[in-house]
C-alpha cells in the first residue's frame, strides 16, 4: 500500500466540471455541473470505469481520497470518472488514468455498459450510465493524492476474500462491475493477462 503526499499534485477535477446528461438509451439530453449531477438522488450522466491488470492477473485498486463527497476513503477500481462534453469515452478514460494514476495506457478494451443508482445517505448519489474498460499495466502507478489516498495490486482470490469479509469497504459500482466481469468476461481477462 502506498501513502501519498498532497502538495505535489494538481487538482484535476472539480464540482464545476460539466457532465453529459443522457437518457437510458445513452442519448445526450444536455449537460450539468458535477455538483448538481450528484445532488439528491442524482441525474443520469455518462461515466466510465477502468480496471487495470498486471501480468500476474492482479487488479490495481485505488482508495478514494477521504475528502471526496461520495464514497471517500472507500476502495474501488483502478480509475473511474466522466467524459467531457465532446470527448470520446476512450479518450476520457486514457486522460483520466494519466491524471489520477500517472500512467499512459494506450490500449483499453471496452467490455460493456450498465446503468446504476447508488445513494450515499444525505450527501448525494451516483446515477450513471457507466462504460467499463479493462487494460494491461505493468508499471507502478504515481497516484494523484487529491484523488487517491492509496493504491495496491490484489489477486482475484485475495479480492474475493476481502469482499466476503467486508464488502462495505468497497464502492457499490465496483462491486457490481467485479461480479459481472467475473461471470461474463473471463476469456477477455485471460487474453489480457497473456498479452
Amino acid at each position: 500500500m502506498t501513502a501519498l503526499a498532497r502538495d505535489r499534485f494538481a487538482v484535476v477535477s472539480s464540482d464545476s466540471d460539466e457532465l453529459i446528461l443522457v437518457n437510458q438509451h445513452d442519448e445526450e439530453i444536455g449537460s450539468a455541473d458535477k455538483l448538481l449531477c450528484h445532488d439528491g438522488k442524482g441525474m443520469l450522466h455518462r461515466a466510465f470505469s477502468v480496471l487495470l491488470f498486471n501480468q500476474h492477473g492482479e487488479l490495481l485498486l485505488q482508495k478514494r481520497a477521504a475528502e471526496k463527497r461520495l464514497w471517500g476513503d472507500f476502495w474501488s477500481n483502478s480509475c473511474c470518472s466522466h467524459p467531457r462534453v465532446g470527448e470520446s469515452m476512450h479518450e476520457a478514460a486514457r486522460r483520466r488514468v494519466a491524471e489520477e494514476l500517472g500512467l499512459e495506457i494506450a490500449d483499453l478494451v471496452y467490455l460493456y455498459k450498465f446503468e446504476y443508482h447508488a445513494q450515499f445517505g444525505e450527501l448525494g448519489a451516483e446515477h450513471e450510465l457507466c462504460s467499463v474498460f479493462i487494460g494491461r499495466c505493468d508499471s507502478e502507478a504515481e497516484p494523484n493524492a487529491n484523488e487517491i489516498s492509496a493504491v495496491r495490486w490484489l489477486s482475484a482470490a485475495a479480492l474475493e476474500a476481502e469482499l466476503n469479509a467486508d464488502e462495505a469497504a468497497f464502492t457499490p459500482w465496483f462491486k457490481m462491475e467485479w461480479a459481472h466481469i467475473n461471470k461474463h468476461f473471463k476469456a477477455e481477462l485471460e487474453a489480457l493477462y497473456n498479452s
